[in-house]
């Protein structure tokens, strides 16, 4: 069996029985696409053919044609859960990419703007104007829930409606759960809907909380190119990204004190192992806290006072 159509059955498993997202779905199929590539050009075009150093060949040629570890790890794994999934089905005696291991992912912290640039962020202008009401309402609300890009621009009306202070997301692996969203962000959310929505959606009926200037769902391109230039409007000049709300929301609420596995289940994190890396926190965080809690480092009449009740 060609490698290419043994990819096929593999795919659709993914979508219809995994339930993974859109996004990963197609992020494997380009990955397995070059998979199949580069051992076409070899001449291993048959699964049964594959052997690991035909994998431990295609993740070097990636890494030498400039692939980042993460992009490369990634493909290595759609190449394990494709030979994995023919090995179960019986089309491949062995299972060829059990033993590879991948490069090392750089261990990086998340990259969180602090509570006052966040604070700069939401409170650009105040035009009333459709897009202004939805571009606030769009930030406050990623903000308020650290939901997923693809998680806010998927995001029905509805959705919030049917609990008070909640919204229903459909997750990763088709996954809901409840989240709640603070007073502001339903504020905001309130005076867009009643003031901008329909304008935008131009009488048509649609369930979209977010809605470009076409008056069609927001995608998460448009969602990038809002906080971008929300950003730059307010003078900040680190990278930001949809995702950077996320960090921010997580990485914020520990800070706060909340508890690690509630973190988690608002992120919707199948894994505690996937928060944890919110509970690393950057070097300034590390020396404010030394600096204000280490006796040594706390000011010489509160040490003199420390010493007298002594």
């Amino acid at each position: 069996m060609h490698l290419e159509t043994a990819a096929r059955p593999f795919l659709e498993h993914l979508a219809v029985e995994r339930g993974v997202s859109r996004n990963t779905l197609a992020a494997y199929r380009r990955d397995l696409e070059r998979y199949a590539q580069a051992l076409g050009r070899k001449g291993e075009g048959g699964v049964e053919e594959i052997e690991t150093a035909h994998i431990t060949d295609f993740l070097s040629a990636e890494r030498r044609q400039g692939a980042s570890a993460v992009t490369v790890a990634r493909r290595l794994a759609a190449v394990r859960g494709l030979h994995k999934f023919l090995q179960a089905g019986g089309i491949m005696r062995l299972d060829p990419a059990r033993e590879v291991s991948g490069p090392k992912r750089p261990s990086r912290l998340p990259k969180a703007l602090s509570v006052e640039d966040v604070e700069k962020l939401l409170d650009v202008g105040e035009a009333q104007d459709p897009i202004a009401l939805r571009d606030r309402a769009l930030l406050e609300f990623a903000y308020a829930t650290g939901l997923r890009a693809s998680e806010v621009v998927g995001v029905d009306c509805l959705h919030l409606e049917e609990e008070p202070g909640m919204v229903r997301v459909r997750g990763k692996g088709g996954v809901e759960r409840w989240v709640p969203v603070g007073e502001q962000a339903l504020a905001a959310i309130e005076r867009w809907r009643s003031l901008g929505h329909a304008q935008l959606a131009r009488g048509a009926a649609q369930p979209a909380l977010f809605l470009n200037r076409r008056g069609r769902r927001l995608s998460r391109i448009g969602f990038w190119q809002v906080i971008r230039e929300r950003a730059r409007a307010a003078g900040i000049s680190a990278r930001v990204s949809p995702h950077t709300l996320r960090h921010c929301f997580a990485t914020h609420l520990l800070e706060g004190g909340a508890d690690l596995r509630v973190v988690q289940e608002l992120l919707g994190h199948a894994d505690l192992s996937t928060t944890q890396v919110y509970t690393r926190v950057d070097s300034t965080y590390l020396r404010e806290v030394h600096r204000s809690f280490h006796p040594r480092e706390r000011s010489p009449s509160a040490l003199t006072g420390a010493k007298a009740r002594a």
